[in-house]
């Protein structure tokens, strides 16, 4: 590593978060003001968030409803509150979004959304955010939930029955002012719920249009008919959770149907990288069809609160996952064959079967002691490939995964004030792929099929200390196992005799993460400073060829950063608050065991600041501004030689909530200052196609009722 370019930045910030966490230590505590205990689920069992030795992020409800009311896209929600998650891409692939520099898993309800063995980008696209209660992100490498988290977990959680006859309607609009008809995006959402005796159900309908959006200069944003946009399109999501109660025992089916289309009526004009030109849209026809995501998932699940005095959880799922790809005016160089004659338009889909089922035991107090249990076995099948539709071709072949892991994790709290946790998961996979051959433009390559076999035992340690009521410090170290994006790796094999049993990409992603944190929280100021380290010794890096066409590279890979969040009740009106995120992450370019460069924005996030005051106006009047700052990043190669600068950026947003005609009315204006700009994205990945500036000043209203 190279000391000059990592530690001068951390020690010049350090110091200025750790005064502002002294400052809120001196801040006097409200009188009699008790504290709110948060209970987080993603833990596999219901935990008190003070025994969790994690970085946790809570999104409730009204923070969720608030943010929604911005923007109605959930990894904008996820950037404007956990600010070391990747600032969105603003489209309908989230590819190169992370999370503390890796991969996250997306979970509905505990079931795995994320696609690792093809991983197209578009898992931050199968729900419509109406449909959520809350959403809990857990910080850091972990097994909880198995593959996929090298950057930790993503619950979205959606809303329950209610206990009596309730209707819930919300319709919405945005739009800005160059072009209100073409920029219009409306929205509406309707659900049902009651409980009868023993049974609840709850039903909802959510479908959204999308218009197009204009930067602050008033041209209009280019759109990604390739990768896929929101711009010019139309969602659906049909959602149904129903359950029975008898005695301690509960039994719980979760149905959801997302879809959400292009309508494929812009086509995508390229800019100019280097002469400042941004990527525009015009009106016109594209050949194939528009891009698209389907996605159906099912959760039958069944509680017992004593089961052979244990509490006992069984879930079954199924996940069925389809993601279609646009078609550019300009042939793909990939795509193409003589066979299909020159020029050829073909347009990719993935699709990603899953089935799985989680079954969770917990018994608490083992034989008196203060020692409690969680025990079970996750079982899953993902059955993944990637066919070029227009041709019937295959382009990544038919891949089954399957894997088995049992897993054991123990607590104990026979010390005053100190938990202790500790556990092990034994992950056993294969991975089974028939002959096939690759596409003309790597070769017509024959590659041998093979079953590969893994198996990784994981582990995990951790613990909290409640120094005070107000002051808690926690470790932690866990390992994650994920599977590279085996599709990628596949389908790019240009070189004859390779076989799957053999080939050594497929071998697995250990992640080891390591955190330390110290909390304060006494009624009135709330704050948490963490430090983490994520370690891969063969990580995964993506790197954007020629064509576009992203591959994979195999390669040690090293991340470590800090966050710091605080906010302060300054009046019984007024809440202040601050979210802070910074990471550094290098590779190893050369094999040599060493990382000698710097990991760029495909691959990690910017430093960022987010800022918000909340205040409450009146009973009926509550107003939230927030501002997001972006910090310049430079990417250095092995040689320290600066191969990709990011100018960062701050965008200020301002939304009101005013409790009028039986209902709330929310307004809204993202990028209050029409700030001008180029995404994260397309400053780190530079492309005259995908040159895309960020969306200008625009303005939001929406009006939700129960009833």
């Amino acid at each position: 590593m190279k000391p000059a370019a990592r530690f001068p930045r951390k020690a010049l910030r350090l110091p200025v978060l750790l005064a502002s966490a002294s400052a809120a230590a001196a801040l006097p505590a409200l009188a009699e003001r008790p504290l709110e205990e948060i209970i987080v689920t993603s833990s596999r069992v219901a935990k008190p968030l003070s025994t969790i030795p994690n970085t946790v992020t809570v999104i409730d409800q009204a923070s969720l409803q608030r943010q929604l009311a911005i923007h109605n896209d959930i990894s904008t929600v996820l950037g404007n509150l956990v600010p070391s998650f990747s600032p969105a891409r603003q489209k309908m692939t989230n590819a190169g979004e992370t999370l503390r520099g890796r991969k996250p898993l997306y979970l509905i309800d505990g079931v795995p959304q994320s696609n690792p063995l093809r991983n197209g980008g578009r898992d931050g696209h199968t729900i419509d955010p109406t449909v959520l209660e809350r959403v809990e992100v857990l910080h850091g490498a972990n097994a909880i939930h198995g593959l996929g988290a090298a950057g930790g977990i993503i619950n979205l959680i959606t809303k329950r029955p209610s206990d009596s006859f309730e209707q819930h309607i919300r319709v919405d609009s945005a739009f800005q002012s160059e072009d209100i008809g073409e920029s219009g995006d409306y929205g509406l959402s309707y659900s049902l719920s009651n409980s009868f005796d023993a049974a609840d159900v709850l039903a909802s309908v959510s479908y959204r249009s999308t218009g197009m959006a204009y930067d602050a200069n008033g041209d209009i944003i280019g759109v990604d008919n390739t990768q896929g946009d929101t711009m010019d399109s139309e969602s659906m999501d049909l959602f149904l959770k129903t359950g029975y109660n008898w005695s301690d025992q509960r039994l719980e089916l979760m149905v959801n149907h997302y879809s959400i289309e292009s309508n494929h009526e812009w086509i995508s004009v390229p800019g100019d990288v280097d002469a400042d030109i941004p990527s525009g849209a015009i009106k016109g026809e594209l050949p194939a069809d528009g891009a698209e995501n389907k996605v159906t998932t099912v959760s039958l699940n069944y509680f017992n609160e004593n089961w052979l005095g244990q509490a006992l959880r069984v879930q079954a799922f199924r996940q069925d996952f389809e993601a279609t790809y646009g078609a550019q005016i300009e042939p793909i160089a990939t795509f193409q064959d003589p066979a299909y004659g020159p020029d050829l338009i073909d347009q990719s889909q993935n699709n990603s079967e899953k089935i799985g089922l989680k079954l969770t035991l917990s018994v608490d107090d083992i034989g008196g002691l203060p020692l409690s249990l969680v025990y079970g076995v996750d079982v899953l099948q993902d059955e993944t490939w990637q066919a070029l539709i227009q041709t019937s071709r295959t382009w990544v072949p038919e891949t089954k995964y399957e894997n088995v892991a049992p897993y054991l994790q123990l607590e104990y709290t026979g010390i005053e004030r100190l938990t202790l946790t500790g556990g092990v998961r034994h992950e056993k996979s294969e991975l089974q792929v028939d002959d096939f051959t690759t596409l003309y433009s790597y070769g017509s390559q024959f590659v041998s099929g093979g079953e590969p076999d893994f198996s990784e035992t994981l582990y995990n340690a951790g613990g909290t200390y409640q120094f005070t009521e107000a002051w808690r410090v926690f470790a932690n170290y866990a390992e994650a196992f994920s599977m590279p994006d085996v599709g990628r790796v596949l389908r790019g094999i240009n070189e004859p005799g390779q076989d799957v049993e053999s080939f050594l990409d497929l071998t697995p992603i250990l992640t080891e993460n390591s955190e330390i944190g110290l909390e304060f929280d006494n009624g009135t100021v709330s704050a948490q400073l963490s430090y983490y380290t994520s370690n891969s010794d063969f990580g995964q890096r993506l790197q954007r060829g020629d064509d576009g066409i992203y591959t994979v590279k195999r390669e040690k890979t090293d991340v470590d950063g800090l966050e710091f969040r605080a906010d302060w009740s300054v009046t019984e009106f007024d809440v202040l608050g601050l979210r802070y995120a910074e990471a550094e992450g290098r590779f190893d370019s050369d094999q040599d065991g060493r990382v000698d460069s710097d990991l760029d924005g495909n691959n990690i996030s910017p430093d960022r600041l987010n800022l918000s005051w909340e205040r409450r106006w009146t009973d009926n009047l509550n107003t939230r501004l927030q501002m997001n700052h972006l910090f310049d990043r430079k990417v250095r190669d092995s040689d320290d030689v600066t191969i990709n600068t990011f100018d960062g950026y701050t965008t200020v947003d301002l939304v009101a909530d005013v409790q009028a005609f039986g209902g709330v009315i929310s307004a809204s204006v993202q990028n209050l200052t029409d700030q001008d700009y180029y995404t994260y994205y397309s400053q780190s990945s530079p492309n005259d196609l995908r040159n895309f500036k960020g969306v200008g000043r625009s303005f939001g209203l929406s009006y939700q009722r129960y009833f």
